[in-house]
């Protein structure tokens, strides 16, 4: 019974979200690879197949209206999250998935010949010896605790007016504080995950702020 209404859920998640029922199909084949990986490699602490809908795939698209355009790189990315999931939803926007663990990053190799994700690549790297020759729209992450460390890391690897964001849950005013104090530019932007009753927002940021942050 779950293995069916894993689908279900996620046809209905992707018509609140507005986006291609047609997605579905690679979503659920990406979900089950990762599920089948988990099993050995303890890739996500999220075991159940039919949670990873809501908490993987829709908490990953759920920040599609956010993004700006152009070349994206997925931070401490894990099993490909939220970049895989992005991916597969834009096919012709460039995603790097930056990974340090090896076992991880031979999951997402596996993932992205087993999908024909062309429009990925992988760096197997720590954040702080990744280099790029040419800056990245916009920088993403689920997986920085403290939003302030992950502006100072990935300030360096954004184009100009590049935007970085940070997948959140509970909002925390000593991290926005300590972003205002450093004099980068945040905005707040509340989340709405179908299907998850867990609070999550995004903060978006940027350098040299002449204006503090705002919440929405």
């Amino acid at each position: 019974m779950a293995a069916k209404a894993a689908p279900s859920a996620l046809a209905a998640g992707l018509g609140t979200l507005a986006l291609d029922p047609d997605l579905a199909e690679p979503l659920i084949a990406y979900r089950d690879l990762l599920a089948r990986w988990n099993r050995v490699y303890n890739l996500s602490a999220v075991r159940d197949a039919q949670a990873m809908v809501p908490r993987h795939l829709l908490d990953s698209l759920a920040v599609l209206p956010h993004l700006p355009a152009g070349p994206l790189l997925d931070v401490g990315t894990g099993p490909g999250l939220p970049g895989i999931p992005i991916a597969i939803a834009q096919p012709s926007r460039p995603v790097t998935l930056l990974e340090a663990n090896g076992k991880k990053a031979r999951f997402l190799r596996q993932a992205r010949l087993e999908l024909g994700l062309e429009n990925v690549e992988i760096a197997e790297v720590r954040l702080e010896h990744y280099q790029s020759e040419a800056g990245f729209a916009v920088i993403i992450c689920r997986a920085f605790s403290e939003a302030l460390a992950f502006w100072q890391g990935v300030a360096p690897l954004l184009a100009d007016d590049g935007l970085a964001i940070a997948m959140k849950g509970r909002r925390d005013e000593a991290e926005l504080a300590a972003l205002t104090k450093a004099g980068v530019s945040w905005q707040a932007q509340d989340l709405t995950v179908p299907g998850l009753e867990a609070e999550r927002h995004l903060l978006l940021l940027k350098g040299a702020a002449s204006a503090t942050g705002q919440s929405s």
